[in-house]
């Protein structure tokens, strides 16, 4: 039996919601709502099926078991109808994408012009010999033909798999050949902090030798060498001779809409499958549920279409929904550290969504520059990603948005493709809580035999309910697939409380658990401690091997603009983690670090700081972030 994880932070804060919210956010009880949908979650699910569009209405919603779920089997539709085709026949000139880049480009396409698109680069596929279930690999940059791609590879019923452009050339050679795609779409260059940074070279070297490729499609921005493969073409060229009109493929609802690899940040990647039917009734029904959403916000997510946010938040839930979203491809921080604050006036942005990554690093710029633009516009934020400090959810809510505006913690996963557990804007925050369910989604925390534990001590978390978008398999590997359903449930992976009151905490990976004298200590309590301290802005903590303890705790710490690093300060952080979480989650050491090795979805890489503290090999590092 595995021991309990102790949860040790506690801040006891209840923040009410800001006045206004319940004008625009249409559900005013969280608890009532998951209630009434727990009662009946096929009903649930049968009246959210309706939102979207089906060639053929399933009559069934749910068969078979949480680890082999069969939704809505005896549908047929294509994910792309309900994304373009409704909104370009009735709101044809309804803005789908604002794009902006870091070097001053700026485009709107409207949904009229987004489906004209996707179906010539579909006619195009379809005439190059791309069939239903070939897999094409799509390693662009967050650009409007990034997504133009996806939606393409969906219109014919081909299974897109999107890698995150700029990861290497061998984990982008694994992912081709995992897949056996036979199309890989790529983007020349990217831009990065006044740079353009070269995407094609990876891919050549991802592509040699591998015969099963057949067809490289080159989109070019910048003026670069001669086509380096005869496998290449140029992506205009092979979209602009095509027509505008591109019939849909209907597919089953269980035909696989496309593949994620997650970012293997230990092992090997896994390609999450999520399908036609499932995915996108959760996707876009769980969107516009917990977040509110219209069609008359300006909307920014800043995840990439690389990751499991950008596809259903920023692609097929967005599109689904007829949402008005802005991109912007670049760095967080140039031309300048405040270009969040200034694209969100410029905007004027209604609605946010981000990672804690981008709230902690707000936090560590300071106050002051959100002071010098007018966030009038803002009406909510949501972070998801890795768990929200309190003190960067503070910063949100006091410094960002001034008091009135919703700032929103949520928790989902690659495996579980959309909001799972969070806050509804009208639910009063615990800033140092995860939140509750979101829907019709059962939980609980359980020891490592599956017993359940008790309310404020620490375990696995699972869920109990089956979800239409949750993974429908692993991609080539069912048996990995199978290992994370035990005791009739999904196991998150992810260590957790659950306190008196039904609120939960997601303290991170069960992975990264710390073992302190027989005690289990989640990183999250450690690094939300110390980033409370008014010096710190960032923090990750890991532990290592100790003759007395078993282990010691090493915390790496990024301080805020304005503090400098001494003896006296370490000092001073060690004292205020003892004040706030008690002597046995002490560190014994502070490494003051200009930056944390994260992977490019902006999760900490705790492993590499135990790695680099006991000199073992770093591994596989081709996620983290440059």
């Amino acid at each position: 039996m595995t021991p309990h994880i102790e949860g040790l932070l506690s801040t006891g804060e209840v923040i009410v919601p800001p006045a206004g919210v319940a004008s625009w956010f249409p559900i005013a009880d969280q608890d009532a709502f998951v209630a009434g949908a727990l009662r009946d979650p096929i009903a649930f699910w049968r009246d959210h099926a309706r939102n979207i569009v089906w060639e053929t209405e399933p009559q069934t919603v749910f068969t078979g078991t949480i680890d082999d779920q069969h939704w809505f089997p005896d549908g047929q539709l294509n994910a792309t109808v309900s994304c373009l085709d409704r909104h370009a026949a009735h709101h044809p000139d309804a803005v789908a994408y604002r794009y902006v880049c870091e070097n001053g480009d700026d485009r709107t396409f409207t949904y009229a012009q987004l489906l004209a698109r996707v179906n010539q680069l579909a006619n195009a596929l379809r005439f190059d010999g791309v069939a239903v279930g070939d897999r094409v690999i799509i390693y662009m940059p967050l650009t409007i033909e990034g997504i133009v791609a996806m939606l393409a590879c969906a219109r014919i019923g081909a299974i897109h798999s999107v890698v995150y452009a700029g990861l290497g050339a061998t984990s982008l050679r694994d992912r081709i050949v995992d897949a056996g795609a036979t199309v890989v779409i790529v983007g020349d260059v990217t831009y990065r902090r006044g740079k353009a940074v070269a995407l094609k070279p990876i891919v050549d070297d991802a592509v040699r030798g591998v015969e099963l490729v057949r067809r490289i499609i080159v989109h070019r921005r910048e003026a670069s060498a001669e086509p380096a493969d005869p496998r290449e073409v140029n992506f205009e060229a092979y979209c602009d001779q095509q027509g505008t009109a591109c019939e849909p493929e209907i597919v089953n609802s269980e035909h696989p809409l496309f593949i994620l690899y997650t970012s293997g940040t230990t092992g090997k990647p896994k390609g999450v499958v999520m399908t036609h039917g499932g995915y996108m009734v959760g996707a876009s029904s769980m969107l516009a549920l917990t977040t509110g959403i219209t069609p008359d916000d300006v909307y920014w997510c800043t995840s990439d279409i690389g990751w499991i946010v950008g596809h259903s938040i920023m692609v097929y839930g967005a599109l689904a929904n007829r949402y008005h979203c802005v991109l912007r491809e670049g760095s967080a921080d140039y031309p300048g550290p405040d270009v969040v604050y200034a694209e969100l006036a410029r905007l004027k942005v209604t609605q946010f969504y981000t990672a804690p990554t981008l709230a902690r690093m707000l936090l560590r710029l300071g106050p002051e520059l959100a002071a010098t633009h007018d966030l009038s516009s803002l009406k909510a934020m949501f972070c998801a990603g890795e768990p929200l400090n309190p003190e960067a959810w503070r910063f949100l809510y006091e410094i960002v948005g001034g008091g009135k505006v919703a700032v929103c913690n949520q928790w989902w996963q690659t495996e579980l493709a959309a909001p799972c557990l969070g806050f509804f804007p009208t639910s009063p925050i615990h800033p140092d809580r995860s939140g509750k369910s979101l829907g019709p989604i059962a939980y609980s925390i359980r020891d490592g035999s599956g017993a359940p534990v008790p309310s404020n001590a620490g375990g696995l978390l699972v869920v109990e309910t089956p979800l239409p978008y949750m993974f429908a398999t692993v991609w080539n590997d069912p048996e990995r697939h199978a290992q994370y359903f035990k005791w009739g449930t999904y196991v998150a992976g992810d260590v957790a409380t659950i306190d008196e009151e039904g609120y939960i905490t997601v303290r991170g990976r069960a992975d990264d658990v710390l073992n302190v004298a027989a005690h289990r200590i989640a990183t999250a309590d450690v690094e939300s401690a110390l980033v409370s301290h008014p010096s710190v802005g960032e923090a990750g903590v890991c532990g290592v091997p100790d003759e007395i303890k078993g282990e010691a705790i090493v915390a790496y710490v990024v301080l805020r603009a304005g503090h400098t690093q001494s003896d006296e300060l370490a000092r001073s952080l060690i004292d205020h983690v003892r004040k706030e979480l008690g002597p046995i989650a002490t560190p014994s050491a502070i490494r003051f670090t200009a930056k944390l090795p994260k992977t490019r979805s902006g999760k900490i890489m705790r492993r590499l700081l135990k790695a680099q503290e006991t000199g073992q090999d770093l591994g596989d590092v081709t996620t983290l972030e440059e």
